[in-house]
């Protein structure tokens, strides 16, 4: 076992920043220089900070199924070019401060294609590098089955504990996402935009929120993906506040649909849950049980388009109008799926509402309404937990776990088939979401979920096992009513 520094073991009220030297290429200087020692005060933003990661684009390894790592023989693709140009349309409004990147060539490339015309300064970190895998590296999938057998099962099944050649890569990928976050947050910007890999962007998002090596494989990121994290100062001067707007928002560029069964070290998800915010209501701040207005019922309709994707065999909601309706909505485009062209075999699903994922009796009255503005609002925001006392958040905390509890057990019942969608409000979903990550209660404000979007869990290993966070937040399927990517600060 080697000795680690704390950041993998960091708690979300410590800071994650520590001082590090390492080597850092700059577009404007075009050489190699080395940044300064900074201390976890001096690195922690006096002002809101936001950070975009992206995944780069398809690369020929990628295609080809070969094990990276911070191997530089892979470019990107046609499609992954592609790819990276359609990021490069969606975020051409963004008024980006600085961007950092990895400096492998498909990193590289992503970057500056995305990057484009703007004359701020571009960042090569070597730290932001994909994880290094050693030996693994280069061998396609299969030729590391065979050659290394229970190494490669472990690499597959407990990577937190994999060790290669003397290394553990996880443990060494966490440090050095500390030392990426140290250069990043201590820098002078506002907005900043960072390209990097699948591995690596896992790791700045768990050790920005506390977590720990355990957690690799639990957020993943399609190619092009896109995450979204403010970083709000404390007023006591300690560590800033992380507040993700988005999650690993698959776009729609990405390779496949976001529903679309993922993989996890090489294992197809053997069951997926699919979380559907409801479509919007006129006032979700007031006491009645409100249905959806005429937005919410595109919003219905665009997300049950989607799923025609996917052949959906069960769906559970809340009690709440707009859940219903918008279950009902869901489930009457599946049963004519015949009809519309998608296939000639007759849909049945089932649906059935679920007493747990009703929030609405909970929260108090006098809370509802600001609540509602904080999570409808389009900047930073990080408060609606704390217009809760302690003893509503500990009943929806307990709430929210039986839910959990009871759709686990539900979609391992084979007469569910592979796919369950589960239809409620943002907040039981933000719930659900950290239920699933085994979060504390406290991380609940995390998470921002818009009405009408989807957020996609994989279980590789059956629903028994851990779950896996495909994307959250997802939006892009309604079109004109999509939320942007990201919000300015």
């Amino acid at each position: 076992m080697i000795s680690l520094p704390h950041i993998t073991a960091i708690s979300p009220n410590r800071s994650l920043l520590h001082s590090f030297n390492r080597p850092v290429y700059t577009r404007r200087h075009d050489q190699r220089k080395e940044r300064t020692t900074m201390s976890s005060s001096s690195s922690s933003p006096t002002t809101a900070k936001r950070v975009v990661l992206v995944r780069h684009g398809q690369s020929t390894w990628n295609e080809e199924g070969r094990i990276q790592g911070s191997s530089d023989f892979s470019v990107l693709t046609t499609k992954g070019e592609s790819q990276a140009d359609i990021s490069r349309q969606m975020l051409v409004e963004d008024s980006f401060d600085v961007c950092f990147t990895s400096p492998l060539k498909r990193s590289k490339k992503t970057a500056e294609i995305i990057w484009g015309s703007r004359e701020a300064e571009m960042i090569f970190d070597y730290d932001l590098r994909e994880i290094d895998l050693y030996s693994f590296q280069g061998l396609l999938k299969k030729e590391g089955k065979e050659k290394f057998g229970e190494a490669f099962r472990q690499w597959q099944e407990d990577p937190a504990n994999f060790v290669i050649d003397g290394h553990y890569p996880v443990r060494e990928l966490w440090s050095r996402a500390g030392s990426c976050w140290n250069g990043v947050l201590a820098h002078e910007s506002n907005s900043v935009l960072v390209v990097a890999h699948n591995a690596v962007n896992q790791a700045l998002v768990s050790t920005a929120i506390g977590l720990g090596t355990e957690y690799f494989r639990r957020l993943l990121q399609s190619n092009c993906g896109v995450s979204v994290l403010d970083f709000i100062p404390r007023a006591d001067g300690g560590s800033p506040h992380v507040f993700m707007l988005t999650l690993f928002v698959v776009q729609m560029q990405t390779p496949s649909s976001p529903i679309a069964g993922g993989s996890s070290g090489g294992r197809k998800a053997s069951k997926q849950m699919i979380l559907v915010c409801h479509g919007q209501g006129d006032n979700e701040a007031s006491t009645n049980d409100q249905p959806m207005n005429m937005l919410g019922v595109i919003q219905s309709q665009k997300t049950a388009e989607l799923l025609l994707d996917l052949r959906v065999a069960s769906i559970v909601c809340s009690s709440s109008t707009a859940s219903t309706e918008t279950a009902g909505v869901i489930s009457h485009v599946q049963e004519a799926a015949g009809c519309l062209g998608v296939d000639s075999v007759p849909r049945y699903v089932n649906t059935k509402q679920m007493n747990e994922l009703d929030v609405d009796d909970i929260i108090p009255k006098s809370n509802k309404a600001r609540i509602f503005i904080t999570m409808r609002c389009k900047d930073i925001q990080s408060g609606w937990l704390s217009q809760l006392d302690e003893e509503t958040v500990s009943t929806l905390w307990n709430r929210s776990k039986k839910a959990w509890e009871s759709l686990l057990d539900k979609l391992s019942d084979e007469d569910t088939g592979d796919a369950m969608v589960v239809v409620g409000s943002s907040v039981a979903h933000i719930s659900l979401i950290a239920q699933c990550l085994n979060l504390d209660k406290k991380c609940l404000e995390l998470f921002h979920l818009d009405a009408g979007s989807i957020s996609v869990i994989d279980f590789p290993d059956g629903p028994s096992q851990r779950g896996v966070i495909r994307c959250t937040n997802y939006t892009a399927h309604l079109g004109r009513w999509s939320v942007p990517i990201t919000r300015s600060v």
